[in-house]
Formats: C-alpha cells, structure tokens, sequence
C-alpha cells in the first residue's frame, strides 16, 4: 500500500494498493486499487482495518495511480516498487532476502 496523505487538501490525496506473492517467483506486483480523496481515505481506512502496512510515498502512489487494475505494474517503476515491497517485508518481521521482482524484458 502506498499513499499520499498531505496535511491540509484531502481532495489531492492518493492511495494506491498493491498485490504482491512473494511465493511467486518471476510474478509482478499489481495495482488492485487507486484512488484520490474519499476514494483513497476508504482504501486507507481498509489497509488499516486488515493491518496491511501503510508506505506514505507520495511519487510513487503518483505514478501508480493510473496503472491499470490487476495488471503487472509497469517495469520502469519495479525498483521503487521493490523498495517499499521490502520495507513491508521488514515491518511485518520477515527477515528473508529482498523480493524478486519478475526481469526485464
């Protein structure tokens, strides 16, 4: 889950949520929901609820945003995505190595 959540607009807030089985070798992550404002605070407020942890990441919710649902992210944004996909990992306490993220073609 990535979001932005600047202090004072809430109308200009993203959210973006992600998939991603790290039991999958070669598999991507996918957007499965984005959105801005209401839309984002309720996919937020369901982060919350289930205990997904939260990545403020206002860049990359940005670049996110209009990705297509349930689709491979695009490949340029693997490495940022990898990034907070490891801080997750690193959060929930699970010491293995970074993810794999599926290779460039």
């Amino acid at each position: 889950m990535s979001s932005d959540t600047p202090d004072t607009n809430t109308a200009s807030t993203i959210a973006v949520a992600l998939h991603y089985d790290d039991n999958d070798e070669g598999s991507a992550p996918v957007v499965v929901a984005s959105g801005r404002g209401s839309v984002a605070e309720r996919i937020v407020a369901a982060a919350e609820e289930a205990g997904v942890a939260i990545n403020e990441n206002p860049l990359l919710a940005s670049a996110l945003e209009n990705a297509p649902l349930n689709e491979p992210i695009p490949e340029e944004l693997y490495q940022a995505v990898a990034e907070v996909i490891n801080w997750v990992l690193h959060a929930r306490g699970d010491r293995r190595s970074e993810p794999q993220m599926a290779p460039e073609r």
